[in-house]
């Protein structure tokens, strides 16, 4: 059965979609990958409908239907590029693109808009979206929804490993090495957001390539410090986290005095990299295999960064595993579609602390 992936992080870098087979009996296997570029005003728009502002219902309702459309370019331009046709496909999984997330409401919600009857109407195959709500209907976060994948797909018996995936937000998926003992993950706190914001501001640059600029900077380590007191790093899990927490007004609240661009942009990867670290402290027991996955695994400095705050234990990324790390969230979202049309539950309630396992999304006809 082939599937097709559709994903925008945090980051709103633009839109990964991935083919894939999923047998009933057997290995997955991605068949083809396609990256779709996010227009400059397109962009824009959306990052400023993560922020509270004006007008927002006209925005978001706007932004939702050229979402839609653009998603579905995606999956049309990723079976172009692999000779595969829509008929042949089952369906789409659309994660859509986050602009609020906020599980401790009085009344939690969590937004997502790349309009699914859209995305269904043009290509003409049935999409899958809208995941997190039902977990957060069921009392969970709503996130993170990808470990439920990496349990399916990684995990190894008799070895304990943690699935770090940075994207804009960082998340960690421990599989323990016990078989029937519970999966835990949970958002970690910032991973790419903070760091392509502040080069954006000050070098106009998208991300911090190879982490290059946070090399040449220095860590002010009461700046660190002062980060690493926010009481989220601190919190039990369940917990998951966005850009409504972690953002440049929050940074900005936080700096005194006059501090070199470039050692704020060190300290920020610092912060990325100790919270992670930190983060495993909270797991019942020691890892023993750490695999990294989206797109702070291209970052060296981060990747070094890591291996320095977590000695003894090897740090390699998916690509180890048989998925390259580009499009282990693409793909996840394309099972979970294969999940639900299946009947089968998608959360996991020991990572989100929903009451119970519960079918993920809205389907809709092709």
């Amino acid at each position: 059965m082939h599937y097709i992936g559709l994903m925008s992080g945090t980051s709103v870098d633009g839109i990964d979609a991935a083919l894939v087979m999923i047998p009933a009996n057997g290995q997955l296997t991605l068949l083809a990958t396609h990256q779709h570029p996010f227009p400059a005003p397109v962009r824009d728009a959306i990052q400023a409908l993560m922020r509270p502002g004006p007008n927002e219902i006209d925005r978001e309702g706007e932004l939702d239907v050229q979402l839609g459309r653009l998603f579905a370019k995606a999956a049309e331009a990723l079976l172009a590029k692999s000779g595969v046709g829509a008929s042949s496909i089952r369906a789409i999984g659309s994660h859509g693109q986050t602009i609020r997330h906020r599980p401790h409401a009085t009344h939690p919600f969590s937004r997502q808009i790349g309009n699914p009857s859209v995305i269904a109407e043009e290509t003409g195959i049935t999409t899958v979206a809208d995941f997190r709500s039902r977990d957060l209907a069921a009392g969970g976060e709503g996130a993170p929804l990808v470990p439920a994948f990496h349990r399916w797909l990684f995990h190894k018996p008799g070895v304990s490993r943690a699935i770090i995936n940075i994207g804009g937000i960082a998340n960690v998926s421990w599989l323990p090495a016990t078989e029937g003992q519970a999966v835990l993950g949970f958002d970690t706190g910032p991973g790419n957001t903070l760091l392509d914001q502040w080069i954006a501001r000050h070098r106009n640059e998208p991300y911090d390539r190879d982490g290059a600029w946070a090399a040449c900077g220095r860590v002010q380590e009461d700046l660190l410090t002062q980060l690493m007191a926010d009481e989220y790093f601190t919190k039990a899990p369940p917990k998951s986290s966005g850009r409504e927490h972690f953002n440049l007004a929050w940074l900005e609240q936080q700096l005194a005095g006059k501090l070199a661009p470039e050692d704020i942009q060190a300290t920020l990867a610092e912060l990325t990299a100790s919270s992670i670290a930190q983060s495993l402290n909270l797991l019942p027991e020691k890892t023993g295999e750490i695999y990294v996955c989206g797109g702070g695994g291209h970052n060296r400095h981060l990747l070094n960064r890591l291996r320095a705050l977590i000695p003894g234990i090897p740090i390699a990324t998916t690509d180890a595993l048989g998925l390259h790390p580009d499009w282990v969230e693409a793909t996840a979202f394309a099972w979970l579609a294969h999940q639900t049309l299946a009947g089968h539950a998608g959360n996991l309630p020991s990572v989100t602390g929903a009451r119970r396992p519960v079918l993920l999304g809205g389907i809709y006809l092709g």
